[in-house]
């Protein structure tokens, strides 16, 4: 009974320091931005407005750029969120790493005027959002 008594204090400090460390990091240690407003900032808008624009041929050279500028801004943002001590654990990482990469395939598919292969790099990118969605958003 003794052995309960001083076991079920250390498993609870265990469960919330576990629970802590897998937590999604709500701001950088020393940067004002919170994750919370990069994502509804920064995220989400660049995001939408992408896959909205790549649901059809680009106008003109200024439509192509317009796209460029969007997935320029998601690359981007792969490294802010992992910047100042935001990345939490390796789901996290990983979904960064994958905004990465399928973000810069996204602008080289819109360099080359390649709308198809920007709409199969960007199912990808937003692959990797649903990842680290699924883990650490509440």
């Amino acid at each position: 009974m003794k052995k309960a008594l001083v076991l079920i204090p250390v498993l609870a400090f265990a469960l919330v320091l576990a629970v802590g460390l897998s937590a999604q990091v709500k701001k950088g240690k020393t940067r004002g931005a919170l994750t919370k407003q990069l994502m509804g900032g920064l995220v989400r808008p660049n995001c939408a407005g992408l896959g909205a624009a790549l649901k059809k041929e680009p106008a003109d050279d200024k439509a192509w750029a317009a796209l460029a500028t969007q997935a320029a801004l998601l690359n981007e943002a792969s490294y802010i969120l992992m910047a100042d001590g935001r990345c939490p654990d390796g789901d996290w990482k990983a979904a960064c790493d994958t905004l990465r990469g399928c973000s810069k395939a996204v602008m080289a598919k819109i360099e080359a005027k390649d709308l198809e292969g920007a709409n199969t790099a960007f199912k990808a990118l937003t692959g990797a959002c649903g990842a680290c969605h699924k883990k650490h958003k509440k």
